[in-house]
């Protein structure tokens, strides 16, 4: 089979290379599968970097998340289990944690689906109790995680505002329901919130950037607002100032949604029938910008680490031809 391997650490459109190896094979409580759809996620690029918390072992395959195919012909999503990973055309993963991919969705999206909307819904629900009626605020809400944020949001009954950079992402969260989209190379992020909540704040921000997006998240959070940490796409860690979170009455929410896989699996099963249900009424759709064939995933991944995509990238390895589409 085909396979995206990295035997050397360093930038994924440098280090990551497709090659013919031989197919995985499953260890004990492990299937094989066969990859439909391989969403690209920003800690595959950090993998590759060496600057993610799971170091796999070298040479590995990247790929975290999928829409796979059991041997017996149901579809399914799936963690793959590392170094053997989605961006190839066979993947192996833990048959305890499989998940049936809802039928609503096609692979791509449904490989979108898992790891960006349940990380979302136990930021949103889980940590920060997020209630009808309260305004969310979203950084990088034209992303692959802030989209499904947006979309989560306003499932839930609040008003969301979307912060972007840049035009282009700005229109992509209108399209996504955003209530008020703020352009950050344009405009004053602060002053934009504050002016669209009459100077009250946002209840809950939910944060996948750090940096100068937690900065302003400080100061424009609201009387017992929740500011929810998920991720440093930024590559800047903030150091938070405990005597403000004090003085403004609000409260730093951490969320490493990994953990719950072996804290409380039952949590993730609960939220994916959530998922599937809110799917099947078309409450929440992930929003797939391309669809790469495998030929096409290591540049894909480089994409993805710059930060210039919108929504999910997706590898669809049955795409030929090396086209696009």
């Amino acid at each position: 089979m085909q396979a995206w391997q990295v035997h050397q650490l360093g930038e994924p459109s440098e280090v990551m290379r497709l090659q013919d190896v031989e197919r995985p094979v499953p260890g004990e409580g492990q299937v094989l599968l066969k990859v439909l759809a391989a969403n690209i996620n920003f800690p595959d690029a950090l993998m590759c970097r060496g600057h993610y918390q799971v170091r796999p072992p070298l040479p590995f395959t990247p790929g975290v998340e999928i829409c796979g195919e059991t041997e017996d012909g149901r579809r399914v999503l799936a963690n793959p289990a590392l170094p053997y990973g989605g961006f190839a055309e066979y993947a192996v993963a833990d048959a305890a944690a499989l998940l049936p991919a809802p039928d609503a969705l096609d692979d791509a999206e449904a490989a979108a689906l898992h790891i960006g909307y349940q990380t979302g819904w136990f930021g949103l629900h889980r940590r920060a109790r997020l209630e009808a009626g309260e305004t969310l605020l979203v950084h990088a809400a034209a992303g692959g995680v802030g989209s499904a944020a947006v979309q989560l949001g306003k499932a839930a009954g609040a008003t969301v505002i979307g912060v972007v950079g840049g035009a282009d992402k700005a229109a992509v969260a209108r399209e996504l329901g955003c209530d008020v989209v703020i352009d950050r190379r344009t405009q004053d992020v602060i002053a934009a919130v504050k002016e669209a909540t009459g100077g009250r704040g946002a209840d809950v921000i939910y944060d996948p950037v750090g940096g100068e997006a937690y900065t302003q998240s400080t100061k424009v959070v609201a009387f017992e607002g929740r500011i929810v940490v998920v991720g440093f796409a930024s590559g800047s860690i903030p150091s938070p100032a405990l005597n403000h979170a004090l003085v403004k009455n609000y409260a730093i929410l951490g969320l490493h949604w990994g953990l719950y896989g072996t804290k409380n699996p039952k949590l993730i099963q609960h939220c994916h029938e959530q998922l599937t249900e809110l799917a099947t009424r078309g409450a929440i759709k992930p929003l797939v910008s391309e669809r790469v064939p495998l030929s096409g995933g290591g540049a894909a991944v480089q994409r993805v680490a710059d930060g210039v995509t919108t929504g999910r990238v997706v590898v669809v390895p049955s795409l030929e031809n090396g086209a696009a589409a």
